[in-house]
């Protein structure tokens, strides 16, 4: 009697169906020293805006919705490639009837490959998040349930452990057209980018340093040429970190053109934070950013207003966006002063932001320059990790708002502006195979 063989596993089966189409889809002939990765994202998020980015105005009522990202994460690893793919779907609840046939709110987050050309040097080039440093300048905006991402070609030099170079590249266009007649729409916010980001570590310091120069496209008025308006933005950021002690201090520069005839860009930040862990479970610190802007009467044409470009906006100067999530745009600057308690332990983490605004440019009613004081904004964050790959996390904000931020933003001070929010986030590996 033929001895009896035992049938291959389901997880058997599978890895060899989606390594093998994996195989065929990329025109691959070996499958060696490969990991390929599936996972997936579910976070559905309530939010209770009360407020949240402008004042409210007297008897306005509150607005409530639930919005959720969904996404499917596929990772390839092999050699000297890898891949990496990311399907999202954003929506509101019921923004869609229950028997609808087609869905527009499905897209391609990130569709990149990077090559591996030197033990060294890499190049990524595709659909891809850019994110540096503390995400001010260039960031992947992970709040906003669509994130963001840039079409890009990125060149990766790392020459030792404690350093790195990174080159990048962009040019946008609105369509495969013959003939370059069209004005490019800006729909990524610029024609072109250029940019070099290095970063080192010495020990207990690391310094980063950044230029970046925009090119947005613009038709001169009134004889209709075309051409293109560029700025640059440089400066460094330091950090450094002890075991108890953490601070960072950064700096950066804006100059160039504007994207209109003869107006020019001269803008600047200065931002830094100071960090103390208190035994095992609790932090504090305190921070300042000081970010450019022009005074409401200032007859000069220039922009003086410094543009934080493709951060993540809504990590800075208060979670209830009052500034820069886009809004604030060439506006009177802003003064933001701020600390921190935060408690952290097992899975449990709760914090406490105060901020404390004020406008950098004279704000003006009439003939009147107002206070500058803008006012004061109380963050306060609850996360916990409920079991594996689930957490579930959520804040109440509140705007204690002076006259002059009803002169910039309109709607009513004396009233109570306000935003909450709760969010789960589901993020589990659904599949992974190495070979």
């Amino acid at each position: 009697m033929a001895a009896s063989t035992q049938p291959p596993s389901i997880e058997a089966i599978m890895k060899n169906i989606l390594l093998s189409l994996l195989a065929g889809l990329l025109g691959l002939t070996t499958l060696t020293a490969q990991q390929f990765d599936l996972s997936a994202e579910i976070r559905p998020r309530y939010e209770n805006n009360y407020g949240y980015q402008s004042l409210r105005i007297t008897g306005a009522e509150a607005a409530h919705f639930i919005s959720q990202r969904s996404r499917l994460n596929f990772d390839l690893k092999q050699d000297n490639l890898k891949l990496k793919i990311v399907l999202q779907n954003v929506r509101v609840w019921g923004d869609m009837s229950t028997l609808a046939r087609d869905d527009n709110a499905t897209s391609l987050q990130e569709a990149w490959a990077e090559l591996l050309l030197t033990k060294k040097t890499s190049l990524k080039m595709g659909r891809q998040e850019i994110v540096y440093d503390d995400h001010r300048i260039f960031g992947n905006v992970e709040w906003a349930q669509q994130a963001r991402s840039h079409d890009a070609l990125l060149l990766k030099f790392n020459p030792h452990t404690n350093h790195r170079l990174d080159v990048g590249f962009a040019y946008n266009a609105d369509n495969q057209s013959r003939v370059d007649t069209s004005l490019y729409s800006n729909i990524a916010g610029y024609k072109t980018l250029q940019y070099v980001w290095y970063h080192g570590n010495f020990n207990k310091f690391q310094l980063s340093m950044l230029a970046l120069n925009t090119g947005v496209e613009n038709e001169k008025v009134p004889n209709g040429e075309r051409s293109v308006a560029y700025m640059q933005t440089f400066g460094p950021r330091l950090t450094y970190k002890a075991e108890r002690l953490s601070g960072d201090l950064a700096a950066y520069i804006q100059s160039g053109s504007a994207p209109a005839a003869d107006i020019g860009v001269n803008a600047y930040y200065v931002g830094g934070n100071l960090n103390y862990k208190i035994g095992n479970f609790f932090s504090i610190g305190a921070g300042a950013e000081l970010l450019s802007g022009k005074d409401m009467n200032d007859p000069d044409s220039d922009i003086k207003s410094f543009a934080p470009l493709f951060g993540t906006n809504h990590k800075f100067n208060g979670w209830m966006d009052y500034f820069y999530v886009g809004n604030h745009a060439n506006s009177v600057g802003l003064n933001d002063f701020y600390g921190h308690l935060a408690y952290k332990k097992d899975k449990l983490h709760l914090k406490v932001i105060p901020h404390f605004f004020s406008a950098r440019g004279a704000v003006i009613q009439g003939t009147t320059e107002m206070d500058a004081r803008l006012g004061t904004e109380i963050d306060f964050l609850f996360e916990y990790d409920l079991y594996k790959d689930v957490d579930i996390s959520g804040g109440y904000s509140q705007m204690f708002a002076t006259e002059t931020m009803e002169v910039l933003k309109g709607g009513n001070s004396d009233i109570t502006n306000s935003w909450i929010w709760l969010m789960v986030t589901i993020k589990p590996k659904l599949f992974s195979a190495k070979k």
